[in-house]
């Protein structure tokens, strides 16, 4: 079961900006093709596309939160790549939810999001591409991104926080029972880093101390955490399955 350094038919699952744009960019580099999935930012994702070295890319649309969703964007990359080497677990939501400031139907509505997203996506995506791995029997590798959220707590945003600890141990289970097929599992859980979305915080007030969690004095970026996917993707990290990768400048450490 040798799985090749490059090459890789890859899988990358909300990959229309910000991490899974440079997750998408760092696969395709390495000299990959690449299935850039999308929920619905057509144009951005379109950007990743054509920002992408090589050839054999493929451009998929599909709503991960309905299980047939996951189904046609398997169906859909592996016809175009001809399988399937490499699964990354990237797609996800962020809604922000404190309790005591959030009534009960967003409450509830922010968790069936949650879960729908960033826990059930994952797994479904994950058993549809392992399935096709076990079939091909050349290995694969499965990385889910998960959060340092899950360790430290996201107050603002407990849904989040959950289904990201909910990943991990999903990926660790997974890294068990797929090891026999010589599919490694494995996930990162990076703190904050710089994309689009939280520019406006950067930049904002609370920019100071949003760098100062981190001795460094700064967040992440996303090529960082893309860099620690493509390792955790290739042949040599094989014995890292089941890892969960701190990836947060040391603004939290666990035992």
């Amino acid at each position: 079961m040798n799985l090749p350094a490059s090459g890789r038919r890859v899988l990358v699952s909300g990959a229309s900006r910000g991490l899974g744009r440079a997750v998408a960019q760092a696969f395709a580099t390495n000299g990959d093709r690449v299935a850039v999935h999308f929920g619905s930012r057509t144009d951005e994702a379109r950007a990743t596309f054509e920002s992408l070295a090589g050839t054999g890319h493929v451009l998929i649309g599909s709503d991960l939160t309905k299980p047939a969703g996951a189904s046609v964007v398997m169906d859909m990359a592996t016809e175009a790549l001809g399988g399937i080497d490499v699964l990354v677990n990237n797609a996800a939501v962020n809604i922000r939810h404190p309790l005591a400031e959030t009534p009960y139907e967003e409450w509830v509505e922010a968790w069936q999001q949650h879960v729908a997203v960033n826990l059930l996506a994952t797994a479904n995506l994950s058993h549809l591409a392992a399935r096709i791995m076990i079939k091909q029997g050349t290995g694969g590798r499965i990385v889910n991104i998960g959060s340092r959220g899950a360790f430290r707590g996201e107050p603002d945003h407990p849904a989040y926080g959950a289904t990201k600890a909910a990943v991990h141990s999903l990926g660790q289970s997974l890294a068990v029972s797929l090891a026999p097929y010589g599919i490694g599992v494995a996930s990162v859980a990076p703190g904050f880093f710089s994309t689009e979305r939280v520019a406006p915080r950067l930049e904002g007030p609370e920019g100071d101390s949003i760098r100062a969690q981190s001795p460094f004095g700064r967040v992440g970026t996303t090529e960082e955490i893309a860099a620690s996917v493509l390792w955790l993707a290739s042949p040599a990290a094989e014995w890292s399955s089941g890892t969960i990768l701190d990836l947060n400048g040391a603004s939290h450490l666990r035992s």
